[in-house]
């Protein structure tokens, strides 16, 4: 059965316009459509069941967009949230009015400022908000400030720890929010640990409240400074700098405090990413061996850690936490991870024989061992 004669007038002409995105409210039966100038709104009068005309409407739109009645294709829908969406189609996936396409809009590579202000006009979630500002193009574009304050106004209500920190991580790109907004955040994290997680993954070289410099660090900067383009001896000095003993501390906060496997392999894997400029080239799997590896490393004087040693021997100590602490990433806690669903207290018991030797390293790095 076609669509009524007074709703496919409506329907046409909307579509003779510069239409840039279509909306369609299921439960008030009406078509949204956004132009260059305005909003159209047509309130639908369907003929027959209202999920069976609400496909008609879409095929409509669909064969005005694509050319063809068949609508997106919504068994595809894992691998275009992927973001494998064709860049050439993207302003016409967003006159189809299926959530599914806007979707894959929003996570596609192509997504400039202007298509995600109609994306985020179709579809205004916090999913469609976070997967639109992981693309350079709409955080820095005027898009960005706009799906950011919506983040997080909404998030004190998110409840996924794992989402939230990609949310924190992501409202906190250059230039998104205010200094005083970015504070609150922060002190928001003394009570949900995963606000923290965010700003180590996000700046982890400018975390609010910093912590001092190591008390030798003038001292360890001037001796090093024939190093000064070498990796390894550039991520000491930061480590003893006040950006780095802060990164260390509040690391050293979540590793004792854990929430559940998901984030705390999370955390494991941002430590590890910090240290990545001292990585060995040969990987670890578990905390006992990168400990061995790492002493080997300076024993030997191998590689880029052999220069900082045979310049500052007295600083073996701290060469070697920092070998350890590179190989840090979710592999050292998945034999743990794996056969656990602990969380709290009972999961830091679990991760001690990881955690401990991990922290030993931190407190060398602190100055404090």
């Amino acid at each position: 059965m076609p669509l009524s004669n007074e709703d496919l007038l409506r329907l046409n002409v909307l579509l003779a316009h510069d239409l840039q995105a279509v909306r369609i409210d299921e439960q008030t039966l009406t078509v949204h459509g956004l132009t260059k100038d305005n909003e159209a709104h047509i309130p639908l009068n369907p003929n027959c069941r209202p999920a069976q005309y609400l496909k008609r409407v879409r095929e409509t739109l669909s064969n005005h967009a694509l050319g063809s009645p068949g609508g997106y294709p919504v068994f595809l829908q894992r691998w275009t949230r992927m973001g494998q969406a064709k860049d050439a189609q993207l302003e016409k996936l967003l006159l189809l009015g299926e959530s599914e396409a806007v979707v894959a809009v929003a996570g596609a590579p192509g997504l400039t400022d202007d298509i995600a202000r109609r994306a985020w006009w179709a579809m205004p979630t916090a999913d469609i908000a976070r997967r639109m500002l992981e693309r350079e193009a709409v955080a820095q574009g005027q898009m960005g400030k706009v799906l950011a304050a919506f983040l997080v106004e909404h998030l004190p209500f998110e409840t996924d720890p794992l989402t939230t920190i990609t949310t924190v991580r992501l409202v906190l790109q250059p230039g998104l929010i205010g200094d005083d907004l970015r504070r609150r955040i922060w002190t928001r994290g003394t009570q949900r640990n995963a606000y923290h997680l965010g700003f180590l993954e996000a700046v982890p070289d400018d975390l609010p409240a910093p912590v001092p410099a190591r008390a030798d660090y003038e001292t360890v900067r001037t001796a090093l400074a024939p190093l000064a383009n070498d990796p390894v001896a550039a991520l000491l000095v930061k480590l003893l700098n006040s950006p780095g003993q802060t990164f260390l501390a509040v690391s050293e906060a979540q590793l004792r405090h854990p929430l559940d496997k998901y984030t705390t392999a999370r955390l494991f894997d941002t430590i590890g990413n910090y240290f990545a400029s001292a990585r060995l080239a040969e990987t670890a799997t578990d905390i006992h061996t990168a400990l061995a590896r790492a002493e080997t490393a300076v024993e030997k004087k191998q590689g880029e850690a052999g220069k900082l040693i045979t310049l500052a021997p007295a600083l073996r100590r701290e060469v070697v936490a920092m070998l350890t602490l590179a190989c840090c990433a979710e592999a050292l806690a998945t034999p743990i991870l794996a056969q656990t669903s602990a969380t709290g207290t009972l999961l830091r018991r679990k991760l001690e024989p990881v955690v401990e030797p991990l922290l030993a390293q931190f407190a060398v790095l602190q100055g404090k061992k």
